[in-house]
């Protein structure tokens, strides 16, 4: 009987590594091995040096740009997190056949590609554009405003593309809380502001926090929008690796550059999963 077991044992091992062997073998070759010439590139050209990681540090314009692409990550994902939880609130109230033609229509901007609501964004924004145009006729304004190549379009488009990322999940964490919960809470005399505080907010916080970190993984690495609609002035990292890639051919200082946006990107997951692991023991779950 234990050798049948054992048997089994093994054949259920054997069937794991079969299911997980293609796809374990596609991130080494694909993701792995060139992340590993990323770190050596860096470091060794050819010889070992940390120049570029210095260069990096003792120029300030590198510095700025890094911390504009921290501030606009951040930045971009308040105002998902805002406008994301207002949205999965609405939906969680609505009913389940008309939550579901509202979640296609936030599914549906994803059909299409990201240089095309680029383009669409530039169209609405630019001088000339429909907002300023209508500004104009409806005698809002006297000149058009300044809603492109700058920080308030590139914002507001980038949180236009990332605002579903916090959608589902802040969704996902209001539809998991039993409304027995809402229910007992107004019996004791709680009013719904109250009840949102006291109830609703605390328990729908992992879908906040994972939606948050979501979009600003994502809005750390974006580069189409700050090229396109932030203009020079609003270079990030991303746009910077490009610049070196493609334009000077200093690889290694790009390799160097993805490195600390990578291990930065760690970073701030650690201490995410940490603060969100605390808050679970805080309170008590598992």
């Amino acid at each position: 009987m234990i050798a049948a077991l054992g048997n089994r044992l093994g054949a259920a091992k054997l069937d794991r590594l079969i299911l997980l062997g293609p796809p374990l073998a596609f991130i080494l070759l694909l993701f792995l091995v060139p992340l590993a010439q990323v770190i050596w590139g860096s470091f060794f050209t050819p010889g070992f040096t940390m120049a570029h990681y210095a260069r990096i540090w003792n120029t300030p314009v590198y510095l700025q740009v890094f911390w504009r692409t921290l501030y606009v990550a951040f930045c971009t994902t308040g105002i998902c997190v805002l406008l994301g939880y207002a949205a999965a609130m609405f939906l969680a109230q609505c009913g389940p056949r008309m939550r579901q033609y509202l979640m296609l229509c936030v599914v549906i901007p994803f059909f299409l590609s990201m240089l095309i609501r680029n383009y669409i964004w530039m169209a609405l924004l630019q001088r000339s554009g429909l907002i300023n145009r209508y500004l104009l006729e409806w005698g809002v304004i006297d000149k058009p405003l300044a809603l492109m190549y700058n920080e308030f379009g590139m914002l507001v488009t980038m949180a236009n593309m990332l605002l579903p990322y916090t959608i589902f999940p802040i969704l996902s964490s209001l539809l998991a809380i039993p409304p027995e919960l809402h229910n007992a809470s107004a019996s004791l005399g709680a009013n719904r502001l109250r009840s949102f505080f006291r109830i609703t907010l605390p328990l729908s916080m992992p879908g906040v926090a994972a939606g948050g970190l979501l979009v600003f993984i994502v809005a750390l690495g974006f580069f189409i929008t700050p090229a396109l609609v932030g203009g020079p002035k609003q270079m990030m990292i991303s746009n910077l690796i490009d610049f070196n890639v493609r334009e000077v051919l200093n690889w290694p200082f790009a390799f160097a550059l993805a490195n600390v946006l990578l291990w930065g990107t760690l970073v701030i997951y650690y201490f995410h999963v940490r603060l969100v692991e605390g808050r679970g023991t805080r309170a008590g779950m598992p």
